[in-house]
This record gives C-alpha cells, structure tokens and sequence, in this order.
C-alpha cells in the first residue's frame, strides 16, 4: 500500500498515457469510420451523377453548312413571280407572249439586206472642136443623203480645169486627145486619183444602205441609211452606223444601242 501512496500519481499519469495512446491508436479507425458514415450520407441524399451522353449537335452543323452555301435566288427577267410574262397583241390581232427581249424593240428588227453606196465616175463621151477635146464624164455618188446627188449627173471639162466634183489636170489625159485610153481626175473630196475609160469606171465604196423590217407590227424600213431615224415599238431609233454586214440603232428613249447582225 505503502507503494501505491507513494507512486499513486505515477499510476494515475501512467493510465492516463496508456490511455490516451490507446485512443490515439484507435483514432484512425473513428476516422475512417466518420469519413464512410459521410460517404454514406452523401450517396444517399446526393445520388451518384450518371455521364452526359454525346450532344447531338447535327441539326446545327446542318445550319452551318446552308449558311456557308447559301441559296442564290434570281429575282431578274426569268423570275416570274416579280416578272409576270406580258403580252402584247400584233397588227393582225394575234397575241405575242414578250418571253424575253428579243420578241418585241429593237432586237426583234430584222435586216433583211445591206448595199453598197458607191461614187461612180464614168467616161460617157467625147466631143471635139476647133478648141480641143470636150470630156464628158458622168458621176453618181450613192451615198449622198440629197436624193438629187444621187443620180448620175454629166459634167463638161476640158485639160486644166475643174469643178466643185473632181479636176483634169493637162497631163491628166492618157493617148489620144480625141480618143483617149484613159483619164486620171483628181476628186475634189478626197484628193485621190480617179482613173477612168469608156469601158472601165472608177468606183469607190462610201457607205452602205438597209433594209430592215419589225413583224411584230408588221413594218418595213427600205433602203435606210446611217443618221436616219426608223419608228417602231412606241420609240424612235437613230441608224447610228451600217456595215457590211452589220446596222446599229440607238434608242431615242434611253440612249441604248443595239447592233443588228446580217446576215442574221
């Protein structure tokens, strides 16, 4: 007994660190056992998260690819929802269906033929008296716009003078005087040489004229020429130029020039 009083506070502090080692040693366990209890709870009020399936995202790559390809719509002359077909009715009656340019104004002109517009200069005759030899020489020119011009007109002239339409010089005469081989005139427009025979004309190419014709009226537009003007279609068309093989109008109404092909 005499031991226990005397070291009774050793025992005490000895139990007391028995002990609290004890605890220590189990405390891992009410650690691990806390941390299950909550794990637990957890599952059960929060229930496990199941993985997203994959988006379906086909609908909007779809979109994207309409978007990067969009839909090109023409709304011009084919379209017709905003360019109802019109309809226009011909001389005779008949209704024409305007499908597109080309049935009615001036691309439906036709030309029909193309000709040459020349100046001619011919040797008609030669008259001689005590005076020499008088030359006779006819000249029609085709292209000009004063009908009169256009119709063979005689001119007198002798070596060394000249007219308002071509000059002989005196050495323009080739052989004889009375009978020559050949004249060389000198045109007054131009100042080029115009060699002429009995038997063989000059001829030189200054214009060209046409005819044309509209059917969806019925018109016929002969022998016009370049600075005239055709009416057609409620419009006036200025013949701006003509080819060999071409005729160009201008419309009065917007200034739009339109080229004829012929033959067509």
């Amino acid at each position: 007994m005499d031991f226990l009083k005397k070291h009774y506070e050793k025992i005490i502090l000895s139990v007391v660190l028995l002990g609290l080692v004890g605890f220590l040693a189990f405390l891992p366990v009410l650690i691990d056992n806390d941390k299950q209890q909550i794990a637990n709870l957890t599952t059960t009020i929060l229930p496990q998260a199941r993985p997203m399936a994959d988006l379906d995202l086909t609908r909007q790559q779809n979109i994207l690819q309409r978007l990067q390809s969009p839909f090109n719509y023409d709304f011009s002359a084919p379209n017709k929802l905003f360019n109802p077909i019109e309809w226009k009715r011909d001389p005779n009656g008949a209704m024409i269906k305007i499908k597109d340019d080309s049935v009615i104004g001036a691309k439906a002109a036709v030309v029909t033929k193309i000709t040459p517009l020349n100046l001619v200069v011919t040797l008609d005759a030669v008259q001689t008296n005590e005076m020499g030899a008088i030359y006779i020489i006819g000249v029609s020119n085709g292209a000009a716009m004063n009908p009169m011009l256009r119709r063979k007109r005689q001119h007198y002239i002798t070596p060394g003078e000249k007219n308002e339409v071509f000059s002989l010089g005196k050495d323009g005469v080739k052989g004889d005087p009375a009978n020559p081989d050949e004249l060389v005139l000198k045109l007054a427009d131009t100042g080029e040489p115009a060699v002429v025979s009995k038997d063989k004309p000059f001829q030189r190419l200054d214009a060209y004229s046409a005819d044309l014709k509209y059917d969806p009226e019925g018109r016929n537009f002969p022998g016009r020429r370049a600075g005239q003007t055709i009416l057609f279609n409620g419009d006036g068309y200025n013949i701006v130029a003509i080819t060999a093989d071409t005729v160009i109008l201008s419309a009065q109404s917007n200034q739009k020039n339109t080229t004829l092909r012929y033959p067509p």
